[in-house]
């Protein structure tokens, strides 16, 4: 502990913590659930939580792979997947789509969830979530450290092509209603994850 009571560690020293606070700080972060499928028309469906919007027009997405797994293969090889909301009902789901299976076994199926063609692109989406975001890649970037070491991690970006939204989600003026699809958030820690209330709502309004 340092003098002004903060506690400060440089990561690559390690944290001395009982877990790393990085995720927990930066969070709750957004789901992406991805599916995608190979150029055979194998299927994938795996959440990751290092997830984000990052661009409005055209729209674009993005999820972050620490190692390239199906996922990342899959949309480089195709150039396509979907975003799916995780939402409070489907966690159990969702986690479920993180197990590692042999390869070849389907998480749809696994997990006990229904696939739906896409309309634009030929991944399937989870027809039991609320909100689908069909997208084709855009950028599939290696991260490197600051010294300019390539890491094991990618990050994939995708413009979002085809918006699929449960209409109960849509208010009488056309305005999306975040809390009421009850979406997931990751936190930190092995196993935390919040959710969001409309009690926690609050409005700012840019200067």
């Amino acid at each position: 502990m340092t003098a002004d009571n903060r506690y400060f560690y440089q990561p690559s020293k390690g944290h001395g913590l009982a877990h790393d606070p990085l995720n927990a700080i930066i969070g709750p972060r957004p789901i992406g659930w991805i599916s995608s499928r190979n150029a055979q028309g194998q299927r994938n469906l795996a959440p990751y939580s290092f997830f984000n919007c990052f661009n409005y027009k055209p729209p674009i997405i993005g999820f972050a792979s620490i190692g390239w797994k199906d996922s990342v293969a899959n949309i480089v090889e195709t150039g396509e997947f979907v975003w799916n909301l995780a939402t409070r009902s489907l966690a159990e789901q969702m986690n479920q789509t993180s197990a590692t299976l042999a390869h070849g076994q389907d998480e749809f199926s696994f997990a006990g969830l229904n696939a739906k063609a896409g309309t634009i692109v030929k991944a399937d989406l989870v027809a039991e979530s609320p909100v689908n975001f069909e997208c084709r890649l855009s950028q599939c970037i290696q991260l490197t450290a600051a010294n300019g070491d390539n890491i094991d991690t990618w990050l994939v970006l995708g413009e979002v092509v085809a918006v699929h939204i449960a209409k109960h989600l849509l208010s009488s003026e056309g305005i999306y209603q975040t809390a009421l699809a009850e979406p997931i958030l990751r936190a930190g820690g092995p196993s935390a994850y919040y959710g969001i209330s409309e009690d926690l709502r609050f409005e700012l309004h840019r200067p």
